[in-house]
């Protein structure tokens, strides 16, 4: 049984690391020089999980961001090359959002320095260790089981 007090020290230790994670990322992407901000970056991964061209609707629901802000990245993203708005077929009021190749190009530099970001973070630990970690981590995205009485 773990005291309230370790709890917290886990939540604070999490946070923590969350936040070293977050700023080796982008000095690992300020130093490939992609001009793409980390909300960008989060933006084109989610597009290159999707089969189709998205709604704008359905990246700011999948990203659990308001709208606006979707359009702010896109706005972004478009300017630089990596996507494109294009009009739905089926209906010419709809706007769906796709990768361009330069997009595509992004995101392999982006791919390529999140591993290496990752290799610098995960550098202190054994392999069992690196196991051990992904194990409990993943028990801590999927949480555990609910239990009724």
């Amino acid at each position: 049984m773990t005291s309230p007090d370790s709890d917290g020290l886990l939540a604070e230790q999490l946070l923590r690391l969350t936040r070293r994670v977050h700023r080796i990322q982008k000095r690992h992407l300020e130093q490939r020089d992609l001009g793409i901000t980390p909300a960008q970056s989060r933006l084109l991964r989610t597009l290159a999980h999707w089969g189709s061209p998205p709604r704008m609707a359905d990246l700011a629901e999948r990203l659990e961001v308001v709208p606006r802000a979707v359009t702010t990245l896109v706005d972004g993203l478009e300017a630089s090359g990596k996507v494109r708005r294009v009009p739905d077929p089926a209906n010419r009021r709809v706007i769906r959002i796709e990768l361009t190749d330069d997009g595509r190009k992004a995101l392999g530099e982006l791919r390529a320095a999140r591993r290496s970001a990752a290799e610098e973070i995960l550098a202190p630990l054994t392999d069992e260790q690196r196991e051990a970690l992904g194990g409990l981590l993943n028990t801590l995205i999927d949480g555990a089981p609910v239990r009724s009485c």
